[in-house]
């Protein structure tokens, strides 16, 4: 039996970086005490979610990947506690800003950077003002025992970004986020929308999904957390609330994962010759 033990983290963020690494790092460690190889932070935990507002003075905070303290303080981690950490980070490459992702490995190395590729815009979501759209394509790792896959945020909303990965191998599919209230619709809770769009990842391609959200409230903007670990089926195997701060964990057995996968037959039964439509514009 082909088992790994994932983990995802929630917290709250400030704008001070070095608390932040911090505090990441101190649930980075639990989850490793708890068996964890893959340890998924939330999306952009250097600081607050900046993109709330378009402030230009906010891109001299991007760097380059091998610069960026975050992935630094995460890459020494890795190598210590030899586990694998996506980690999430504003990058600047020349001229270009991204959303992006490191894969650091038991190594402390990075294995590759995914920039993300689907950039949302709109009240309290300005991502576009900040970052290009990713160049990098979708990006799958060979991790312990298991291929893994990384969407970033805005990137789980799309059933093609999880059907991508799969198609390249992907075993497990993992979403950092910064998800929360809208502000142009206070009535608007999306929070069982995020979940179902990725328990829906789950059971059409049949894989488990970690997703790690953040929590606490920002200049009026409060983060719904719910950070949660599906398993093939969709069935939820570990969860966080609205609040709480912490690591949930849960351990996959690949092989039943495979059994099942084949059993269903979404992938025996694929019609791409009829799919053209979905690569034209609208």
């Amino acid at each position: 039996m082909t088992q790994i033990s994932v983990a995802a983290l929630q917290l709250a963020f400030s704008n001070d970086i070095e608390a932040n690494i911090a505090n990441v790092s101190r649930l980075v460690r639990e989850a490793a005490t708890k068996g964890a190889q893959v340890i998924l932070p939330p999306e952009l935990f250097e600081g607050e979610y900046f993109c709330r507002v378009e402030d230009e003075g906010l891109f001299a905070n991007a760097r380059p990947t091998a610069e960026h303290r975050a992935v630094q303080a995460m890459q020494a981690l890795a190598a210590e506690l030899k586990v694998w950490i996506p980690t999430s980070f504003f990058e600047a490459d020349g001229p270009h800003h991204y959303n992006s992702l490191a894969m650091v490995n038991p190594d402390g190395k990075v294995a590759g950077v995914y920039r993300k590729s689907h950039i949302p815009d709109g009240p309290g979501y300005e991502e576009k003002f900040y970052f290009r759209p990713g160049n990098t394509g979708f990006k799958v790792w060979d991790g312990p025992s298991a291929k893994l896959g990384v969407g970033v945020c805005w990137d789980q909303w799309y059933p093609e970004t999880a059907r991508a990965m799969m198609l390249m191998g992907a075993e497990i599919l993992f979403y950092p986020t910064a998800i929360g209230s809208e502000p142009h619709d206070e009535g608007l809770d999306t929070a069982r929308l995020w979940r179902r769009a990725m328990v829906g990842h789950a059971v059409s391609n049949v894989v488990p999904v970690v997703a790690a959200n953040r929590v606490g409230t920002e200049h009026g903007q409060t983060f719904y957390g719910t950070s949660f670990i599906t398993d093939e089926r969709g069935d939820i195997l570990a969860e966080l609330d609205r609040e709480e701060e912490g690591v949930i964990t849960a351990t996959l057995d690949l092989d039943r994962v495979k059994r099942h996968r084949a059993a269903f037959g979404f992938f025996r039964d694929r019609r791409p010759e009829l799919y053209g439509r979905l690569v034209q514009d609208i």
